[in-house]
């Protein structure tokens, strides 16, 4: 139970961070546009990433020793960047989520949702790296990964559902910056605890 919840809680502060995806999830909703199908795209596509990352990391750590030590510190440099950068975008605000009119297709809305998942750099090294390392502390692993697939589904049909309810908050700027704040703050001290681990 512990290593399941451990995944959740990991997998969840991790997909905040992917901001391009959960910004089109987020608009998605907000249009109310093919959100279903969205939503359950991201779902999947992430719990396939995660059980690659978990089956595959951990066999791959046993035959190279060190290698989890290693990527753990890679892990922990590349969350650093990553909350200074969104603190840098909180510190300067400006940003504002527009609801755009039209549905669009759905074959369009899911090319960009597979594009943006599985050409964007940061979701190999959350899923596949980084909560693939964070796995081979435990035995057996499935239960992490389960919680950690479990929080991209929660994440984001909550996102893509929940858009309407918080399309208000997010025409105002400082939405954002409170957001990327807590983001920034949230991937520092993930990057503590992976060093310390």
């Amino acid at each position: 139970m512990q290593a399941a919840v451990a995944g959740f809680a990991l997998g969840f502060s991790l997909i905040l961070a992917i901001g391009a995806q959960n910004a089109f999830v987020l608009r998605q909703g907000l249009r109310r546009a093919h959100v279903f199908a969205v939503c359950l795209t991201c779902a999947v596509s992430d719990a396939f990433l995660i059980a690659a990352g978990v089956a595959g990391f951990g066999a791959l750590a046993e035959a190279v020793p060190g290698l989890e030590f290693w990527m753990r510190l890679f892990g922990a440099a590349f969350l650093t960047w990553y909350g200074a950068r969104t603190l840098l975008s909180a510190w300067r605000g400006g940003q504002v989520l527009m609801a755009a009119d039209g549905q669009g297709s759905l074959r369009a809305a899911l090319l960009t949702c597979l594009a943006l998942t599985w050409l964007n750099p940061h979701v190999y090294l959350d899923t596949v790296v980084l909560l693939g390392a964070v796995s081979a502390q435990y035995e057996p692993a499935l239960p992490f990964a389960i919680g950690a697939m479990s929080a991209s589904f929660v994440f984001f049909f909550g996102l893509g559902y929940g858009a309407r309810l918080l399309a208000p908050v997010f025409a105002r700027p400082g939405a954002w910056r409170v957001l990327d704040l807590i983001i920034g703050l949230v991937m520092w001290s993930l990057a503590v605890k992976l060093v310390l681990m």
